[in-house]
């Protein structure tokens, strides 16, 4: 068994092995993702951000629960941060592999756009809960219920964004529409298709915890702090779903899917604090955390804010075949964390 009393090698195993078994089943749930995105007419956006972002952040929310219920809350905060920051650059690496033209361009969306800017609004709450008056109700912050709130009256204005948009982006030759594929409407019934969606989503979700606790331990044997445990560590680890069901989306010609499962999940992951708050029962959550959480946020909110203005300049091409936004979020996210693990 892995875990901070077994040998180093066998934390290592673990997470070798269950990250090669998430590349498989992720790169199946990308596929069967787009299939049900087709066949419910949700199209790929909606079901990217609302049914792949959630499930695969699964590792990540049990990850910071836990850290809460344990009292570490600079862990749990910066490991939702931290992970949103990591995804994104993960949307980059997915810019790299797409090599018709930049991701961004491609998978221009208003719906992805919408989740964008719902996903600035919710670090936005974190920072307001963090900056406002330490009161709480039962242990709880009057900010996680908003939260909360907020996170689905958005989902909400995505889904109407979706279905009827009141206004779209310039169609190029390089665009890929977001239209249902009548080709996978096929007699299978759909109940099989969300059967097939949800057996894979648990064994990606538990498979990223596997890969969260084995790369947990080995960070904590390093004696670097909480905040860079949990906002490089943890956060890459159980972000590793994300990263490979993205790749895989491109690959199969789901760009939407691909740029709205990052950022869909990303939204989700804001709520990972939301979730400590009510798990850490020393008070607020957001008031025990420190300037090295408020760096990550910041930097967070940035990456975010690069990422919403390359979906509305849409680059064709840039450095490296990779958009302007790719190329600064990823420069921003090598920097940044950089600061942070070495305490400038």
């Amino acid at each position: 068994m892995f875990g901070i009393d077994s040998p180093l090698w066998v934390d290592f195993l673990a997470f070798v092995v269950a990250g090669a078994a998430i590349a498989v089943a992720g790169t199946r749930l990308a596929a069967v993702a787009d299939e049900l995105a087709d066949r419910t007419g949700l199209g790929e956006a909606l079901t990217g951000a609302l049914l792949v972002g959630a499930s695969t952040s699964l590792p990540g929310i049990i990850t910071s629960i836990v850290a809460g219920a344990e009292g570490r809350p600079k862990l749990a905060v910066a490991n939702g941060m931290g992970g949103i920051a990591a995804q994104t650059v993960f949307l980059a690496i997915a810019d790299a592999t797409y090599r018709r033209a930049n991701l961004e361009h491609a998978a221009a969306s208003v719906p992805n756009m919408m989740s964008g800017t719902l996903l600035i609004a919710l670090i936005g709450l974190v920072t307001l809960g963090a900056a406002s008056p330490e009161w709480t109700v039962l242990g709880v912050h009057p900010v996680t219920p908003v939260l909360f709130c907020a996170y689905l009256g958005g989902l909400a204005l995505v889904r109407r964004a979706s279905v009827d948009p009141q206004w779209r982006p310039r169609a190029t030759s390089a665009t890929v529409a977001d239209v249902p594929d009548a080709r996978n409407r096929t007699p299978k019934a759909l109940w099989r298709v969300l059967a097939t969606f949800g057996i894979l989503a648990a064994v990606t979700g538990n498979l990223g915890w596997v890969v969260a606790e084995a790369g947990l331990s080995v960070a904590a044997r390093s004696g670097l702090s909480d905040a860079v445990v949990g906002g490089l560590f943890t956060a890459v680890t159980t972000s590793t779903p994300e990263l490979v069901v993205a790749v895989a989306a491109v690959r199969q010609g789901a760009v939407t899917l691909a740029v709205s499962e990052i950022i869909g999940g990303n939204a989700f992951d804001v709520l990972f604090t939301a979730a400590a708050d009510v798990s850490y029962r020393q008070g607020s959550i957001y008031h025990a955390i420190g300037p090295d959480e408020h760096f990550v946020m910041a930097i967070t909110t940035i990456m975010t804010a690069l990422l919403v203005m390359g979906l509305l300049a849409r680059e064709r091409h840039g450095i490296g075949n990779i958009g302007f936004e790719s190329a600064l979020i990823a420069g921003l996210y090598v920097v940044g964390f950089s600061v942070l693990a070495l305490g400038w």
